[in-house]
């Protein structure tokens, strides 16, 4: 009884021999100018975000204004670690893909 659970288990486990491939669906090109454009964006705002952030940080730390201080101070941290997720948006989905192939 075991053994023939497992051999099933075993069967339905198997590759399914299915791969990733770019002549499935039309459009793709298009999709790709879309997503690379969407990534630009988000540097730009990215860039923005820091640029008011750093005013915002020196002109409270210099009026003395702590709260809005560490407001610019998140301002920042947030924006840099924004435009590092984006930028490295293509290297972690190929390294979790990769990790999921691998499965």
């Amino acid at each position: 009884m075991v053994a023939s659970g497992l051999a099933r288990w075993s069967l339905a486990a198997a590759d399914p021999g299915i791969s990733p491939n770019e002549d499935g669906l039309p459009g793709l090109p298009v999709i790709r100018s879309i997503v690379g454009a969407l990534l630009t964006w988000g540097l730009v705002a990215c860039v923005a975000g820091l640029v008011v952030s750093v005013i915002v940080w020196a002109l409270a730390h210099q009026q003395g204004n702590y709260q809005y201080a560490s407001g610019g101070k998140s301002g920042v941290v947030v924006s840099a670690g924004g435009a590092l997720l984006i930028g490295a948006a293509n290297a972690i989905v190929g390294f979790f893909a990769g990790l999921g192939s691998g499965v």
